[in-house]
């Protein structure tokens, strides 16, 4: 299981990952390609759901959160050994702390 320092500093990349991918200005342009894709077609749903896990820090979050969390316990060796069920428990600690960041951030005066 992954120490509670580990959990958040998980939660804090997640928080920072998740910011990336759906608000900052960097990914504007894929972003905006996504979004024209998706444009051309509005009634794919598959088209639909790809739009909205790009612009959902829920969804995102996720999946975000599940990937730093894999990464983390495979360079640190910690993912054998650990039932699978404790590494799904940690996935949503990390998922439900960096979504409580983000939480937190959309509450700040000027968000």
């Amino acid at each position: 299981m992954i120490s509670l320092a580990a959990l958040v500093l998980l939660a804090a990349a997640s928080y920072r990952g998740t910011q990336l991918v759906v608000h900052d200005s960097i990914l504007d342009p894929a972003r905006d390609r996504v979004i024209g894709w998706h444009e051309k077609r509005p009634d794919s749903a598959l088209r639909t759901a790809i739009v909205t896990l790009i612009s959902c820090v829920y969804c995102t979050g996720w999946w975000v959160s599940g990937a730093f969390l894999a990464a983390w316990l495979l360079a640190t060796d910690a993912w054998h050994g650990t039932p699978l069920l404790v590494h799904g428990i940690e996935w949503f600690a990390v998922a439900g702390a960096a979504v409580l960041l983000n939480r937190w951030d959309d509450t700040r005066d000027g968000h």
